[in-house]
């Protein structure tokens, strides 16, 4: 019998939630594991396949796809949170959050994408680059479209019949949770990978605003919930709520609070990955820059073709210095060089 199965049918006879029981109840959920495992098992053959060809993957990265992402994949579909949230909305709601934010959150810091263009044999990671350069995934992960679409995955579980009814069907409860982490996936991947994923437009300040414009839009769901006056699977929570729970109107209150909670914590370090991906390109762009000028204003002889000239040359005449790039060259970096050069 599945997870889900399980906890319908013993809903009648689940402890009363304590801190304990909050950090001890786990049920085993096999469509989640499997996903856990599988994505697990590709990341790490991804990693040893770069190490073994002689490059180097960031331990952190590894870290957050492990504990974040999957980590928080496995608590919302096997914690508590799953034991409990066929009797409580809140458990349910806190699920729900960790799956379209907190875990693609930290797999997306695990930078899959560039892993698997640096891991795949032959032409594997150019498929997988123009699988992301495609128009189907190009609209998808638009990121306004993006956007829309975790808002409007959120307010499609919560006020339309879908969440009640993977209420009482397990298959649907779990493809609700493959929906929810996708819909989350396709905004937070391609914002934090170092791929070109998105528009060439969407550079880190632009991408900065745009997670601080998401964050604004993940706080929505949170106070419809919150203050919504119908309840939200109303019938099915009426119906199985144990006599230890706080009012069912109170509960959805309490799931609202929690999801607005989770997604502004989120927001920051979200924007906070922004910004230091920001600031390390501006450190490489300006470590190019450095190489560029010192090559241009390396001295370069003047020709000699005879040994008279080069007497002549050599008594008066300078070396010829190459003319720099910048004060050639039409582009905003060049004029902003020559710009601060006039100003020195």
């Amino acid at each position: 019998m599945s997870g889900h199965a399980t906890a319908v049918v013993a809903v009648g006879s689940l402890p009363e939630l304590t801190p304990a029981r909050a950090l001890g109840s786990w049920q085993l959920d096999v469509p989640a594991l499997i996903l856990i495992a599988l994505l697990g098992g590709l990341y790490g053959w991804g990693v040893l396949r770069v190490r073994r060809a002689g490059g180097t993957w960031s331990p952190g990265r590894t870290l957050a796809f492990t504990l974040l992402g999957l980590g928080g994949l496995a608590v919302a579909t096997m914690s508590s949170l799953a034991v409990y949230d066929h009797v409580l909305f809140w458990p349910a709601a806190v699920q729900n959050v960790l799956l379209d934010l907190i875990a693609p959150l930290g797999l997306a810091l695990g930078d899959p994408l560039r892993l698997a263009i640096e891991a795949l044999p032959g032409e594997g990671g150019g498929r997988v680059q123009k699988v992301m350069s495609g128009r189907v995934v190009r609209l998808l992960t638009f990121p306004l479209v993006s956007t829309a679409l975790v808002l409007g995955t959120e307010l499609t579980v919560y006020f339309t019949p879908y969440f009640a009814t993977a209420l009482r069907v397990g298959w649907l409860h779990e493809l609700m949770y493959l929906h929810l982490l996708a819909a989350g996936c396709l905004f937070v991947v391609p914002v934090l990978t170092r791929e070109e994923a998105l528009p060439k437009w969407c550079s880190h300040p632009v991408r900065a605003a745009l997670v601080f414009l998401d964050g604004i839009i993940d706080a929505v769901p949170g106070l419809v919930v919150m203050t919504h006056g119908t309840l939200i699977a109303g019938a099915w929570y009426l119906h199985h709520a144990p006599t230890w729970s706080p009012d069912v109107q109170h509960d959805q209150q309490i799931g609202g609070g929690a999801m607005l909670s989770i997604a502004e914590l989120v927001a920051l370090p979200f924007l906070l990955a922004i910004l230091v991906q920001w600031a390390r390109a501006e450190r490489v762009q300006a470590a190019a820059l450095d190489r560029q000028l010192d090559r241009d204003l390396t001295p370069v002889a003047a020709p000699v073709s005879a040994p008279g000239r080069a007497e002549a040359a050599s008594d008066g005449a300078e070396a010829v210095r190459v003319r720099p790039w910048w004060e050639t060259e039409q582009n905003e970096v060049a004029s902003r060089i020559r710009r601060q050069h006039g100003e020195d």
